[in-house]
């Protein structure tokens, strides 16, 4: 699943050309630079791949989707609608924007259902935040309908499905506004950092300057530019892009040896077992870096984590999982009490310590997700397919006895 585990020479080759230079900032020092402009060439090759005109690398998925939400001049008070399924950094984003999160249930694609997108507009809302749960997609054909029918921009959080595409287009590009996260247990990985994709002259000028305190970036004097907004400093830096610009030219390999291996271990359980697996709009797009199992029951969905886990197969059980779902959001669901955030937006903040999460609990309570490895042999691959069939059986039998 991440880059990490195929760090090689690429990558000690980049950060040599760094360190040999000695310049780690992404900006300026022309003349000590030796050519060498990590992030640029980094952003380019993203750009190139992806097909996206611009892309801007921040420091971190989260700051990429903090500067996307303010790019697009949302802000106080105004309502971002997002899944309650997905890593916690998704509402820090949009809260620390002024802008209030609004949950709508997800559906069997683990991501937001459409029809419940369309139950929680309101005339507060100003975007949809499709969040590509787990290295697959929304149904992004449904979601940019609705947000065309209301006049809605569409952030894309891909940070989980770097690579996956929806009918052609990769992930984070059909949006108006999408990001990818580099952290370093993601697909591709600079340790930490991310990137902002926009086919918007407008909005990308915009994320180069604010995270960047607002520099214009305009000639070759950085104490002379102007700062025409107001910005913070969320760069990233010339080590990051450079593990991340040798990390990129492995991407197609690494889709496909995920690939190889999701399908390997999904055609064991369906020769042996009747388990059901998540709904993908676009199966050729699959990012496939983690596998979703649908169990028939709560139960044997518990039962089945505790023996996988015991056996050593790496597993998440997101309804107990304090990061990636609600239910164990306690300091989210504090927050109409914190008085850190202004009144106002406290305020204007739904009551979800009683929101009805019915639709998505009977979906993520029977759900198990196995992340994959990029160094599991052919041999391993098989074990961990045979003892997951054994597992599922073993429980299912002890229930009905």
């Amino acid at each position: 699943m991440p880059g990490f585990e195929i760090f090689g020479e690429e990558e000690r080759k980049h950060i040599e050309d760094v360190m040999n230079s000695g310049v780690l900032m992404r900006y300026n020092f022309e003349p000590l630079r030796n050519a060498h402009w990590k992030a640029k060439e980094f952003e380019t090759a993203i750009q190139e791949k992806l097909k996206v005109a611009y892309a801007h690398l921040s420091s971190s998925g989260t700051t990429a989707l903090i500067t996307s939400i303010k790019a697009l001049g949302i802000g106080a008070g105004d309502e971002i609608i997002m899944p309650p399924f997905t890593f916690v950094a998704s509402f820090e984003a949009i809260l620390f924007t002024g802008a209030i999160p609004v949950f709508a249930d997800i559906d069997d694609t683990l991501t937001l259902s459409p029809d419940s997108v369309r139950k929680a507009i309101t005339p507060r809302t100003k975007a949809i935040m499709p969040i590509h749960m787990c290295g697959a997609m929304a149904d992004m054909d449904e979601l940019m309908k609705i947000a065309q029918e209301n006049n809605l921009w569409v952030i894309e959080d891909a940070c989980q499905a770097i690579g996956g595409k929806y009918k052609g287009k990769y992930l984070g590009t059909i949006g108006h506004i999408g990001c990818l996260s580099f952290d370093f247990v993601k697909t591709i990985t600079c340790g930490e950092g991310g990137v902002i994709l926009t086919n918007d002259l407008s909005k990308y000028d915009y994320c180069h300057r604010f995270t960047d305190h607002g520099h214009d970036h305009l000639g070759n004097d950085r104490g002379a530019e102007n700062h025409p907004i107001i910005g913070l400093n969320f760069r990233i830096s010339e080590l990051q892009s450079a593990i991340g610009l040798a990390q990129w030219t492995k991407l197609d390999q690494i889709l496909n040896k995920q690939k190889s291996i999701k399908n390997s271990i999904k055609n064991i359980l369906k020769e042996n077992t009747d388990v059901k697996f998540r709904r993908i709009p676009d199966k050729e797009g699959d990012n496939a870096s983690f596998l979703s199992l649908f169990l028939e029951s709560e139960n044997l969905a518990r039962r089945v984590i505790r023996e996988l886990k015991s056996s050593g197969i790496p597993s998440a059980y997101w309804y107990d999982n304090n990061w990636h779902y609600v239910r164990k959001w306690d300091h989210f669901k504090a927050l109409k009490s914190d008085t850190t955030l202004f009144k106002e937006q406290r305020d204007l903040l739904p009551d979800y310590e009683s929101q009805d999460f019915t639709q998505s609990d009977e979906i993520i309570k029977k759900t198990i997700t196995i992340p994959l490895s990029l160094k599991w042999t052919e041999e391993e691959i098989r074990e961990i397919g045979e003892k997951i069939v054994k597992i599922i059986i073993n429980q299912t039998n002890q229930i009905e006895k």
